[in-house]
């Protein structure tokens, strides 16, 4: 009798064990954020090793995180830039909510404070190539390993250790190509995609960026969502998004890479295979110069109803998002009518726009000026301008 009852409670020990692995680290339970009991909080941290998975994201591949449904993984690209970044994480931090940002080299080698404040804040950091260039699955060779490496370098300078930094990489406008993957494999860092946008580097209203995250997510039921810390709409949606997943019933993912001391997740090979993916050549199928958007605007010859239905989208997109947008705690806003612009240079002060009104800005703030503006965006590899986007 005593071998029975002690092999059930060794068969008992192991399963705990197994679940505990699969798990990965211990959650932040929104009971554990301090001053918010009621948080979103972090469900759970998943443990990845790079060269087992290499390339995640169905808008471009053929895999994804090991999710489960409701489930969601937040990701930022482009910063850090205080004016923003800062607010970003206070967002996040107000809910107990750990993300992965991808930082452009040049951003980090101007704000090595905003690197490592993401970094204390508890979140991963991967890289997000050197200067960001448009057409990046199209540079020659030898300036395409200079963006990953001094990209890379800058980073983990920034942060003061380079074992801090997560060997993650998003390329620049999700340009991917043959010679972009075969470089990162070669370097055992894992390229993510994304599985849904929220198009937050269109001149969009915030309401509209969370309409997007939101209803793409809703369609889904899981998976990575692709956001901006240097635009002052993602500024100003990001408190909606997390209010709203908590409404929901979403939890957050937080992702870290694996290491000699901290094994990775065990999961199945299935469970990185969504449930809308259909068939093994996924990536093959994605043309390599991806727009950012372009699924969700017909062409201009597409039949008229077709075009009618999407500004229809567009405008009940407005109305809900009048009801769900509300302005941020903490940020007081005053009206200005002027263009709404996030470019640092020669401004003290960003502007964001709320729904139905006139640009607004915030009245405290106040950020050091770029000495030299920074092109970080998703659309065009022209000399730098006045304008961060």
């Amino acid at each position: 009798m005593r071998r029975t009852t002690s092999g059930i409670r060794t068969a008992i020990l192991t399963t705990v064990i197994t679940a505990a692995a699969w798990l990965g680290t211990p959650p932040a339970h929104a009971a554990d954020c301090p001053g918010n009991p009621t948080a979103l909080g972090t469900s759970r941290t998943i443990v990845v090793d790079p060269k087992e998975h290499p390339r995640i994201g169905t808008m471009q591949y053929g895999e994804t995180l090991p999710l489960e449904d409701r489930e969601v993984v937040l990701t930022f690209d482009d910063g850090p830039l205080p004016a923003h970044t800062n607010a970003i994480l206070d967002a996040l931090a107000a809910q107990c909510v750990k993300a992965t940002f991808f930082v452009v080299g040049r951003m980090a080698k101007e704000f090595p404070q905003g690197v490592r404040r993401i970094h204390d804040a508890g979140h991963t950091i991967g890289t997000h190539s050197e200067n960001h260039p448009f057409q990046f699955g199209k540079l020659p060779p030898e300036r395409m390993t200079a963006e990953i490496d001094d990209g890379i370098a800058h980073v983990a300078a920034a942060l003061g250790d380079p074992s801090l930094l997560a060997p993650f990489f998003r390329v620049p406008g999700l340009r991917r190509s043959a010679s972009v993957e075969a470089a990162l494999d070669s370097r055992g860092i894992m390229n993510w995609s994304a599985d849904f946008p929220a198009d937050d580097w269109r001149r969009i209203s915030p309401a509209q960026v969370a309409h997007f995250a939101l209803s793409r997510l809703e369609a889904k039921g899981k998976g990575v969502l692709l956001l901006h810390d240097i635009q002052a709409r993602t500024q100003a949606a990001l408190p909606v998004i997390l209010q709203q997943l908590k409404e929901r019933g979403y939890r957050i993912v937080h992702v870290v890479p694996a290491t000699p001391d901290r094994p990775k997740t065990i999961t199945d090979p299935a469970q990185w295979v969504p449930y809308w993916i259909h068939g093994p050549n996924v990536a093959a199928k994605t043309p390599g110069g991806f727009m950012f958007g372009a699924a969700d605007t017909p062409p201009h010859d597409a039949p008229r109803s077709i075009r009618s239905v999407w500004l229809m989208q567009q405008k009940q997109a407005g109305r809900m998002s009048v009801v769900m947008l509300q302005t941020p705690p903490n940020m007081p806003l005053s009206s200005k009518t002027r263009r709404t612009d996030i470019s640092a240079a020669g401004r003290h002060r960003s502007l964001a726009r709320l729904p139905g009104s006139h640009p607004v800005r915030a009245s405290n703030g106040t950020f050091r000026p770029l000495t030299a503006p920074i092109k970080t965006g998703s659309r065009t590899d022209a000399p730098l301008g006045p304008n961060i986007r």
